[in-house]
């Protein structure tokens, strides 16, 4: 049995969505239309396309390939998480290119995006997204450190355990409890079990 841990989960950015990837568009976004597109840049509901370069686009393109379910300003580090079922995350420079609101800039930030189609590796189990949460895999990555896998195994890494509930302190873990897992949040103690 290992010695329970309070490890850090590194956050997973940029899942890319595998050749030949099907599905349909997720839940939110089938029934709605695009927004404004261009009114704020990278506005929740807006969409964006993919790989080197990826830019703001209507969400009716056939180069969108996945929509703002959060946006903040100032430093990812320094703000609020994005939600649960985030597939990846696009860091916004400064820039002047997108000024929507006649200041000079568009101010630094970050966008929490969740892909329009399948995979959805921010969903519990999916193997990635930039935060772990209840129902995500991990494996043993190093001394005191863990990363994500997917729960089915189809990921590089094996699952060695599982995130089964968050608490708010490791003291009100399961007695199953064989891993602890910084999740962060107003709960921020992941209690895992083997997987």
């Amino acid at each position: 049995m290992c010695a329970p841990l309070l490890v850090g989960v590194l956050a997973l950015v940029g899942c890319q969505k595998s050749p030949g990837a099907s599905g349909s568009l997720n839940d939110t976004s089938a029934t709605k239309s695009p927004s404004g597109y261009g009114l704020v840049f990278l506005g929740v509901d807006e969409c964006a396309s993919r790989g080197k370069g990826s830019a703001e686009v209507p969400c009716t393109s056939e180069k969108a390939q996945a929509r703002v379910i959060a946006r903040h300003d100032g430093k990812q580090s320094q703000g609020p998480a994005c939600p649960g079922p985030t597939d990846f995350v696009l860091h916004i420079s400064e820039s002047s290119t997108y000024d929507e609101d006649g200041d000079g800039s568009v101010p630094k930030g970050y966008a929490c995006m969740r892909n329009l189609e399948s995979p959805h590796p921010g969903d519990p189990g999916g193997g990635g997204g930039p935060r772990t949460i209840v129902g995500d895999c991990v494996y043993t990555a190093g001394k005191g450190e863990v990363r994500e896998t997917a729960c089915d195994g189809s990921g590089e890494n094996e699952p060695e355990f599982k995130v089964r509930s968050a608490v708010r302190g490791r003291d009100t873990c399961p007695d199953s409890t064989e891993l602890y897992v910084q999740l962060g949040g107003s709960k921020p103690v992941g209690c895992a079990v083997p997987a």
